[in-house]
Parts: C-alpha cells; structure tokens; sequence
C-alpha cells in the first residue's frame, strides 16, 4: 500500500506542507504551485489529476464536488475536511490521518479530520 500524497488548499495553513515534508510525507501547498485563486472545482480536478489527495477547510464547496465525482464516476486521489484549527491540533490530526490510511483506502472517499483526534 502506498502513502497517501496531500496537496493543501489555500485556506490550509501554508505551513504544513513543509512540516509534513521534515516528517517524510509528500505534501504540497497550492501557493507553493502558484495556483492560488483558483476555484475548488479546478483545485480537486489538479488534484486527481496528479494523484493528491487535497485537504480543505471548505466543506461547503467540496462536499458538492464529492457528490458530482461520484456520480459521474470520475476518480480523485480523497477529499480531507477540517474546521480551523490551531496550527499543532492541524498537525496531529493530518499525521494521524496520514499513518492511518493508505492512498488506496481514501481514494474516492471523503474523510473528516476529526475522526482522527
């Protein structure tokens, strides 16, 4: 089973890609990709397309593009929601996430940060 790779939206603290990467995890910010701005359909859509699962605060918009993935039967690498939270308690969740599951098990699937305290 493969380690699942994580690119972070742009409400996601920018930080914590790097973070994830001193811990050996393959992580990306969009900022970092220069794509900022971009709207959530094009960011999920990036994300399948290289094999990212993406981390958002936005449920709001995600969980419409979750339900449109599904039902036009179009793949993405996992979709990981979280309310703000304080930078170490971020962390800790997204290290627990990423030594929780594989990238096989949370492709296709939608996961909440908070299953992971």
């Amino acid at each position: 089973m493969s380690t699942i790779r994580l690119l972070l939206d742009e409400d996601v603290w920018p930080g914590l890609a790097q973070v994830l990467r001193e811990q050996k995890y393959d992580a990306l910010h969009v900022y970092e990709l220069e794509r900022g701005g971009l709207d959530d359909s094009e960011q999920l859509a990036y994300a399948a397309q290289i094999g990212y699962a993406i981390l958002t605060h936005n449920e709001k918009d995600f969980i419409p593009l979750a339900k449109e993935y599904f039902f036009e039967r179009q793949p993405h690498a996992g979709i990981i929601l979280s309310r703000q939270l304080r930078v170490g308690e971020l962390l800790r969740r997204t290290l627990n996430l990423l030594q929780a599951l594989s990238a096989e098990e949370i492709a296709n699937t939608v996961r909440y940060l908070a299953d992971y305290k």
